[in-house]
């Protein structure tokens, strides 16, 4: 997995915007490594549920989802760790909270930066509060979601792109208004092959065409 020593954690990183940047350096990879699992099979994903699909395509109903979320500088990755670590135990109970999928990434929420975002599990009544302030909690708004799954080696702004152009024109097609930004959801470690990936990007169903 690693291309070279030096820089596996960093490549790790880039390749799985999901749990794949379990490190930042080679002598902690390992040990991070030993948390994570070798596919999405077995951890909790956001709950929703299908109201309607067409092949590639779905209608989703989504409750409002708990997050933890974090911003970074447009392109980068920097912000896994941060959201890794809060997990990890960096919140002011020194708590470990198990691992979901998908990881969310919204694209130039703000001047010059995007978002990130692990969904907190279910059970987590109470999530303690972050360590770090570059971590803040909050919750994604339920309601319908039209859904497009496509297929990338990792996150590429080239990919993402022609994903939500084609999630747009389905849902212009029928009728469907979007509302607000796109989000795209990565599921997989780097290792999957990129035929077996999950990757979504998702819009808000709006009003109106």
């Amino acid at each position: 997995m690693l291309r070279v020593l030096r820089s596996g954690a960093r490549w790790v990183v880039k390749a799985w915007a999901w749990y794949g940047a379990c490190g930042v350096a080679a002598a902690a990879l390992g040990a991070v490594l030993a948390g994570c699992g070798a596919t999405r099979a077995g951890y909790e994903t956001a709950r929703h549920d299908v109201v309607a699909r067409e092949g590639k395509f779905e209608l989703r109903d989504y409750p409002a989802t708990r997050l933890a979320s974090t911003r970074m500088p447009l392109g980068e990755d920097s912000g896994f760790m941060r959201l890794f670590r809060f997990i990890s135990g960096a919140n002011e109970r020194g708590e470990k909270i198990a691992m979901t999928t998908p990881v969310f990434m919204e694209r130039g929420v703000e001047v010059g930066r995007d978002s990130m975002a692990f969904v907190l599990p279910e059970g987590l009544e109470s999530p303690p509060s972050p360590s770090s302030a570059d971590v803040t909690l909050g919750s994604m708004e339920g309601g319908r979601f039209a859904v497009h799954r496509f297929a990338a080696g990792r996150p590429d702004a080239a990919v993402e792109a022609g994903a939500e152009r084609r999630l747009r024109e389905w849902m212009a097609g029928r009728r469907l208004g979007a509302e607000g930004r796109a989000m795209f959801a990565y599921f997989d470690p780097p290792w999957i092959p990129r035929w077996f990936r999950r990757n979504e990007v998702m819009l808000r169903v709006g009003s109106g065409p």
